[in-house]
């Protein structure tokens, strides 16, 4: 049986500033309403980044908003959560890391059944000629599909 896959959050911008080299699916350590909150989609991943400490990954600046009726049991919306993927999973890209201007940052955030997952990736950053290239191949790719079907109407 298939399990149904829900995207609640999508970080745009590490498209955008970063070359994708490897995609891992990691689970999270959350809270009750730290779930129930992401169910609503308010959460935000544009500024986070992934660290390893000691053998363990983490993920920080993870902006997940409070859950209105949470009251008391509300934690902070940026703190520190626990990734948690297996051992060797975690020491193959803390060796990617060590790598000169590699990185690891969220992708994408989604439910995976009743679990929250999180996508992560090994990144590298662009220059802004790089940035600039992107641009123009999609204009371009654009420009084409546009002539494209603009003669099929004739």
């Amino acid at each position: 049986m298939q399990e149904s896959i829900k995207t609640v959050a999508n970080n745009k911008k590490a498209f955008h500033d970063y070359f994708i080299l490897e995609k891992f699916e990691a689970g999270i350590e959350l809270f009750g309403t730290e779930v129930k909150s992401i169910r609503q989609g308010s959460v935000n991943l544009k500024d986070s980044w992934v660290s390893i400490k000691d053998g363990e990954m983490f993920v920080m600046g993870m902006h997940i908003s409070p859950y209105e009726k949470g009251n008391i049991f509300n934690k902070d919306p940026l703190r520190v959560r626990k990734l948690l993927m297996h051992k060797r999973e975690i020491m193959r890209l803390f060796g990617q890391v060590k790598q000169d201007g590699i990185s690891i940052v969220p992708l994408s955030l989604y439910f995976k059944g009743s679990k929250v997952k999180l996508e992560i990736a090994a990144v590298k950053g662009k220059k802004l000629y790089d940035k600039r290239e992107d641009a123009a191949k999609k204009s371009a790719k654009r420009d084409m599909e546009r002539a494209m079907k603009d003669s099929a109407k004739f």
